[in-house]
């Protein structure tokens, strides 16, 4: 597995000084963002300036471009929100095959209307998952033209909350194209220890196969996000599980300062 890094998590609109900073606090690949070009992270369009710029970058640093972010909320309840976050995705996607970004990654939204990342009551009704499924086709179809994967990740806010729902989406669109970006600390809200690491090793089980990336956030136990070694995820059992299951790809971390990032660096390097 490569260790790696969001690369947002370092301060910048220059990809080379962002890449350089990846690289320098211990990490060979990242999950990138069109904000660390100064662009939004769904822009309407990308001047081939920062497309050479960000290629010059990752080949001048030795820094894989692992995955590019592309999320935008997919089930929001206006279809003109959805529209214009599609067209969006399109340039995302196109931005991810000129740069050979393999993974360009999502959100399968919620119901609430402000805040892609908030639970709302209305994310059960099987209208919500209906609209998120009919954008994950059209964005599929983005995907399949320019032979970029697509990457959900379980969120407990979202519609697709476990890895169970990712397998059933993905066998709904019928796409290899459609993976899943797993992340321990987004699988439940709180847990002691013992039932994180149950509810990850069901994860990794059900998920075995479909991912295309791992992430390492982390959880205390009273449900706040914690950075990968100080909450509740028993990292080297999941490391350990998904190597069981054949994932040798990049396991990348986020929300954590760019001052913690070294330690986390070295943590997760001695464990991979």
């Amino acid at each position: 597995m490569q260790v790696g890094i969001f690369a947002k998590t370092f301060p910048g609109t220059d990809p080379l000084s962002v890449l350089s900073a990846v690289r320098d606090s211990g990490y060979a690949g990242t999950q990138f963002n069109l904000a660390c070009c100064g662009l939004p992270s769904m822009p309407d369009a990308v001047p081939e300036p920062s497309v050479s710029a960000t290629r010059a970058a990752a080949q001048a640093t030795g820094v894989t471009l692992a995955a590019l972010s592309g999320t935008y909320n997919m089930a929001h309840p206006d279809p003109s929100v959805r529209q214009k976050g599609l067209t969006q995705l399109a340039v995302v996607i196109e931005t991810a095959a000129a740069l050979s970004i393999p993974l360009v990654t999502l959100c399968t939204g919620t119901r609430h209307p402000t805040d892609q990342w908030a639970h709302h009551p209305d994310n059960t009704d099987p209208a919500a998952w209906a609209d998120m499924a009919t954008e994950m086709s059209k964005a599929l179809a983005l995907a399949e033209d320019h032979g970029v994967d697509l990457g959900i990740e379980p969120e407990q806010a979202n519609i697709v909350t476990s890895a169970a729902d990712a397998e059933r989406l993905i066998a709904e669109m019928r796409s290899k194209r459609l993976r899943i970006v797993l992340d321990p600390a987004n699988l439940f809200e709180s847990a002691t220890p013992t039932e994180a690491r149950a509810i990850v090793e069901r994860a990794v089980e059900t998920a075995a196969g479909h991912i295309a990336m791992a992430h390492a956030k982390d959880r205390y136990a009273d449900g706040r996000f914690a950075t990968a070694g100080l909450g509740v995820v028993d990292f080297p059992d999941f490391i350990a599980r998904l190597r069981s299951v054949g994932f040798d790809g990049p396991l990348v971390t986020h929300g954590l300062s760019a001052a913690e990032a070294p330690r986390v660096a070295a943590f997760l390097k001695e464990l991979v």
